[in-house]
C-alpha cells in the first residue's frame, strides 16, 4: 500500500508539473498575442496587404511581424497552430480535479456541513456544472453577438457570481474556489477547441480552396481569445486559493471569488490600454486596491481578527506559555493528531500532510499560526470537519492566539 501510495503521490506531482508548465505557455502566448494585436501599427500602407506591423527585437535578433485582417492572398507553408498549450492545460487540469477532489471526496470536495452529498452525487454535480457553463457562456456570445461587448461581459459577470454562490453552497470552501476557476479555464479551453481553432479552419480551408475567406470567422475567434485575456488572472488566483485559507474557508468565499474577476479586469485593462497605445489608466490600479483591501476584510469579516504575520521558531515557548494552551493541546490531539502524525491512523493516509506534524507541546506551538488561520478564524481544517471539531473549541484556539500575541 505504502508504495501505491507513493506512486499515486508522484504522479499527482508530475500531472501537477505538466498542469503548470502548460499553463505557463498558453497564458504566455495568450498575453503576448493580445499585446501584439492591439499595439499593430494599422497607419501604413504596407505593400503585402496586410493589416498591421511591428517590429520587435528579442534574444539578440529584430523580428518584423505582419497581421492580415482576414487572411493571406495564398496558403503559407509551416503554418503554426497555437492550440496545444490550451488543450493540454484543460486536460492535466482535469486529471489534476480527478486525482485529487474525486478520489479524494471525503476529504476536499464534500463538506456535510455544507451539503451532505455521495461522493458519486458531489462528482456529478462537478461534471455537470463544468458543461453548464461552456453552454450558458456560448449562449450568451450568440445572443450579445452583435451588442456592446461591455453588456457582454457583464452579463457573465453575473454567471460567475451566481456560480460562485451555487458552488459555496454545494462544495467545500476549498472545492468552490477550485471548481469556479475549473468552471471558468474550461470555457477558456472551450473557446479555443470549439470556437477560435474551427474558425481559423474555415478560413484556411477557403484559403486552399481559392475562396476569399470571410471575415466573420475572425472577428468571432478575435472577441473569444479577448474574453480569454480578462478571464485569465481570475483564474490563476483561483487555482492558488488552495493554498490560503483566509480566501477560501471564510464566509463570504462566493463573494471574494465574484470580486476577483473585477480585478481581473481592471488589471487587464490598464495592460491593454498601454499596449494599444491609448495612455496609462493608473486609476485601475487604484481600483484594484481597493478590491483587494475589501477581500482582505470580507476574509475576516465580521470578527475582525488580527494575526501576526509569522509565527517565528524562538516563538514556540510563548505559545506553549500562554493561557489556554492546554486545552488547545487537547483539541489538536483529538482532532487533527490523527492525520497529523508520524504514523497516521486516519485511513487512507500514510504520511501527514504537507508533512506537518501535531503530536507534541513543541509541534503544536511551532505550529501556532497555521493551526489559528486554518482552523481558528477558518474552517480549513479539519477538511469538510471530518473530525467534527466544534465551534467552541475553535473559538478557543482563537482566544490562545490572541493571547499569546497580544491581539
Amino acid at each position: 500500500m505504502y508504495d501505491l501510495a507513493a506512486m499515486a503521490a508522484w504522479i499527482e506531482f508530475a500531472v501537477r508539473w505538466l498542469h503548470v508548465i502548460t499553463a505557463i505557455a498558453w497564458i504566455g502566448s495568450s498575453f503576448y498575442f493580445i499585446a501584439l494585436d492591439l499595439g499593430l501599427h494599422r497607419d501604413r500602407t504596407l505593400a503585402s496587404g496586410a493589416d498591421g506591423e511591428e517590429w520587435q527585437v528579442h534574444g539578440g535578433g529584430f523580428y518584423h511581424i505582419q497581421k492580415y485582417l482576414v487572411a493571406p492572398e495564398n496558403m503559407p507553408d509551416g503554418l503554426i497552430w497555437h492550440k496545444w498549450q490550451s488543450y493540454w492545460t484543460w486536460i492535466s487540469g482535469f486529471i489534476l480535479l480527478v486525482l485529487v477532489y474525486y478520489l479524494g471526496a471525503e476529504f476536499y470536495l464534500i463538506d456535510p456541513a455544507v451539503a451532505d452529498l455521495a461522493a458519486w452525487q458531489a462528482i456529478g454535480l462537478s461534471l455537470a456544472s463544468l458543461a453548464f457553463g461552456w453552454v450558458v457562456y456560448n449562449t450568451l456570445c450568440r445572443v450579445f453577438v452583435e451588442a456592446d461587448q461591455t453588456v457582454l461581459m457583464l452579463a457573465l459577470f453575473v454567471v460567475l457570481m451566481a456560480m460562485s454562490y451555487f458552488y459555496a453552497s454545494v462544495f467545500s470552501g476549498r472545492a468552490a474556489m477550485l471548481h469556479l476557476g475549473a468552471f471558468t479555464a474550461t470555457i477558456m479551453s472551450a473557446n479555443v477547441f470549439m470556437i477560435i481553432i474551427p474558425n481559423q479552419k474555415i478560413v484556411v480551408d477557403d484559403l486552399i480552396a481559392g475562396r476569399t475567406p470571410d471575415a466573420k470567422y475572425g472577428k468571432i475567434a478575435k472577441q473569444r481569445s479577448t474574453h480569454n485575456n480578462y478571464l485569465t488572472l481570475p483564474v490563476i488566483f483561483l487555482m492558488l486559493s488552495n493554498h490560503y485559507p483566509l480566501a477560501f474557508a471564510t464566509e463570504y468565499t462566493w463573494l471574494i471569488a465574484s470580486l476577483v474577476f473585477l480585478m481581473g479586469v481592471t488589471i487587464r485593462h490598464y495592460f491593454n490600454s498601454m499596449h494599444a497605445r491609448q495612455g496609462h489608466p493608473h486609476w485601475t490600479w487604484a481600483a484594484t486596491t481597493l478590491i483587494f483591501i475589501g477581500i482582505m476584510w470580507l476574509s475576516t469579516a465580521p470578527m475582525f481578527r488580527a494575526h501576526e504575520p509569522e509565527t517565528a521558531e524562538g516563538a514556540a515557548l510563548r505559545f506553549a506559555q500562554a493561557p489556554g494552551f492546554d486545552e488547545v493541546q487537547d483539541i489538536v490531539l483529538g482532532r487533527c493528531s490523527m492525520c497529523h502524525a508520524d504514523e497516521p491512523v486516519w485511513e487512507g493516509l500514510l504520511w501527514p500532510p504537507k508533512g506537518v506534524r501535531l503530536e507534541t507541546e513543541h509541534q503544536i506551538a511551532r505550529q501556532a499560526q497555521s493551526i489559528y488561520l486554518q482552523s481558528g478564524i477558518s474552517h480549513a481544517m479539519p477538511p469538510a470537519n471530518l473530525s467534527y471539531m466544534e465551534e467552541d473549541e475553535r473559538a478557543r484556539i482563537v482566544a490562545w492566539y490572541r493571547a499569546a500575541t497580544g491581539g
